[in-house]
């Protein structure tokens, strides 16, 4: 894959599948790069640039096969893979995420939830027991992790994330505060803000409240 495809057409990859996977529950066999991108709240133009990136996959005068596109992106995002990931924070968040995330569909692996609350530590999540945070090194060492979910506060994150880094682990899903790629510049980390998508929802109402 080209190194020089654009961060903005990556992150739609994602909305492309999901659309696609809906249209295929619904028996959708293909589907023109118009309606496509009014689905999308796009231009035909922009979808059609968009998947040339990674060799066009539309005929003309047919379209897009729905089910031959949706399994494209798969390969694209890596979805066929299956990278090996640990949770850290198993509180109120960690739990959610944990219980309502289909890991397996979207390339990863759970394999270990770590926490530092000893009430905690020793329940099951996910079908996991709940691992103390004194162990994630030799753990990681062991089973060959390359990936952490991070459901903790940025304080907690930055007493550990040396940890985790000499253990080796390079990708990192954050929904702390906490900025890795500063400290580590050769990781890649995807930071999850939910508060960023409140206050940006909080912006839209006020101005549409003001019209």
């Amino acid at each position: 894959m080209s190194k020089n495809i654009s961060i903005q057409v990556i992150r739609r990859l994602p909305r492309y599948h999901r659309f696609l996977k809906e249209l295929e529950a619904q028996g959708v066999e293909r589907i023109s790069s118009t309606k496509l991108a009014s689905i999308m709240n796009a231009t035909a133009s922009q979808v059609r640039q968009d998947l040339n990136n990674f060799g066009g996959f539309g005929q003309q005068g047919y379209g897009y096969s729905v089910s031959g596109l949706k399994d494209e992106i798969d390969k694209i995002l890596g979805l066929d893979k299956k990278h090996h990931a640990i949770l850290l924070g198993a509180g109120n968040l960690g739990r959610a995420v944990a219980t309502h995330m289909n890991f397996e569909s979207l390339g990863f692996q759970l394999d270990a939830v770590f926490e530092k609350d000893e009430k905690i530590i020793g329940t099951m999540l996910r079908g996991l027991k709940i691992c103390p945070d004194s162990k994630i090194e030799s753990y990681c060492k062991e089973h060959y992790i390359d990936t952490a979910f991070l459901s903790l506060p940025k304080k907690s994150v930055s007493a550990i994330i040396e940890k985790l880094y000499n253990a080796g682990i390079r990708y990192y899903w954050n929904f702390s505060h906490f900025d890795i790629a500063k400290k580590y510049p050769d990781t890649i980390v995807e930071n999850v803000h939910m508060s960023d998508s409140l206050m940006t929802l909080c912006y839209r109402i006020n101005e549409n409240k003001n019209i």
